[in-house]
């Protein structure tokens, strides 16, 4: 990977693979970018929350244009087979160039392209004593996939730059010029567990292989959801063959399409072969289902030791009906642009734990999304109603602004211009129903004028994550160009 072209960006993002980046882990990468910038004997800052600002001055004849801010997140997305050992806060990602010379993927987890690409790139610019560009800054964010944490406390007056090009988005050729705002939804379940059946079994139940993906860029896609697949099941073996649920748990961020799920239940031993019966009919339904859109969905059951506790029955009832009713998916897509999703749920996660004085919880979280903050407040409402109507608490947190596009922004116009002189054709101008930081730094730095863009990758959010060489090196080649035209 180390000799593709241009070799420092490819330097740079193998230097950041080695480095464990999920997101709350900010102690390693920020130092290794505090470490880079100082090396390159740039101005280097740190604020209180850890996201850095490296400053380059403009090359020579161009110090008295705008300056441009080049701006990423360190961290990435933690996720992996569900064969694979990883620690991804220990463990180095095990990049590699697939066979056909075209990709670059990891072994078994998420490759980290989503940001590594975007923060390797800023990284090489910095570094290129050739580059031509006004005043330079680079901003690297803390916690972007877990809240855009490092985006909401950023102090307003730190950056110095007009135009801020965000190095975040995942289609070569599209310049994006507007994004969806977000809320966190959490329904929490409390519950005092009772006796089970004497003479019942238990069975854990798993749903696995399904593709996942980003909650934002592959929502459209109709994927399974492990959480929602599970559930169904559960709702057909409580009420055709008594069983009981003990604890359930599923997805492992708010911002990933669930992968896995699974749940321990309990059954009158009699009914040992109907379940497993059921398990297999749901396999075979879900594969036709989703054929095609999800192939490698897997159902199993497997005998456990039998819990001396489980749900009460109303409890298990209630959450059953809820999870079932709760919405997943696009709940609208922007009139005008039909391919574009603008409203649409992710219900992400699902987990038990024990609380206080023999007190259990269930979780149930969700992300939310839309481009009109109307209808992100409808769909909350709507998902406040299935839970609250179960007997949950629910609590809204995490809520980011949209970007509302400027079609009239001076450098849209510059880099659309630069995109057809270098390339020979125009580049898309969209939106997109993921969130991006610009929403939340344009609403503090008032007047900025911001873009984003980047080379091609695939499947973010998932094992199957991959970036496309040839994109790579003509991103980079692009963002040269765009420095040079500002």
């Amino acid at each position: 990977m180390k000799n593709l072209e241009p070799k420092g960006l490819w330097s740079s993002f193998y230097s950041l693979t080695q480095i464990p980046r999920p997101s709350g882990k900010r102690k390693e990468i920020a130092e290794f970018l505090v470490n880079y910038g100082k090396g390159l004997g740039l101005e280097t800052l740190q604020d209180e929350i850890g996201n850095v600002l490296i400053r380059k001055p403009a090359s020579a004849g161009m110090e008295n244009h705008p300056g441009v801010i080049l701006q990423g997140h360190m961290d990435m997305v933690p996720q992996k087979n569900s064969d694979r050992v990883f620690d991804f806060e220990k463990d180095p990602i095990e990049a590699y160039v697939e066979d056909n010379g075209e990709w670059v993927t990891a072994n078994g987890t998420t490759l980290g392209a989503d940001n590594g690409i975007g923060v390797a790139t800023a990284m090489a610019i910095l570094a290129d004593k050739n580059a031509v560009h006004p005043p330079l800054e680079a901003f690297f964010t803390i916690d972007e996939e877990t809240g855009m944490y490092g985006a909401n406390d950023l102090k307003p007056g730190w950056l110095k730059g007009k135009y801020l090009l965000n190095l975040d988005s995942e289609t070569e050729g599209e310049l994006y010029v507007g994004c969806a705002g977000g809320v966190d939804t959490t329904a929490t379940f409390r519950y005092q567990p009772v006796e089970t059946e004497s003479g019942d079994i238990a069975l854990r139940v798993c749903v696995s292989g399904c593709k996942g993906g980003h909650s934002g860029c592959d929502i459209h896609l109709q994927r399974a959801n492990a959480i929602k697949l599970l559930f169904r099941f559960l709702k057909d073996a409580v009420a055709n063959f008594e069983a009981r649920l003990e604890s359930v748990e599923g997805g492992s961020l708010r911002n990933a399409i669930p992968r896995e799920a699974s749940a321990v239940i309990t059954i009158p031993e009699e009914s040992y072969q109907d379940v497993q019966d059921l398990v297999d009919r749901y396999e075979d339904l879900w594969l036709r289902e989703y054929d095609g859109v999800d192939g490698g969905i897997h159902f199993t059951a497997e005998e456990v030791e039998c819990p001396k506790t489980e749900m009460p029955e109303d409890v298990q009832d209630f959450l059953i009906h809820a999870v079932t009713l709760c919405p997943h998916g696009v709940y609208r897509v922007i009139d005008e642009m039909p391919d574009i999703v603008e409203t649409s749920n992710n219900l992400a996660m699902i987990k038990t734990a024990a609380g206080k004085d023999g007190e259990m919880t269930v979780e149930v979280c969700c992300l939310t999304r839309s481009s009109v903050e109307s209808r992100k407040e409808e769909l909350q409402s709507v998902i406040q109603s299935a839970f609250s109507l179960a007997g949950a608490e629910v609590e809204f947190s995490g809520a980011y602004p949209g970007w509302k596009p400027n079609f009239k922004s001076g450098l849209l116009a510059t880099m659309k211009r630069v995109y057809e002189q270098e390339f020979g054709n125009t580049p898309r101008i969209v939106t997109i129903h993921a969130g991006l930081e610009c929403g939340i730094i344009g609403a503090k730095y008032d007047g900025m004028e911001m873009i984003s863009c980047g080379p091609t990758i695939e499947h973010p959010h998932s094992p199957d994550e991959r970036v496309n060489i040839a994109t790579v090196q003509k991103f980079y080649h692009y963002i040269q160009a765009a420095l040079k035209a500002l």
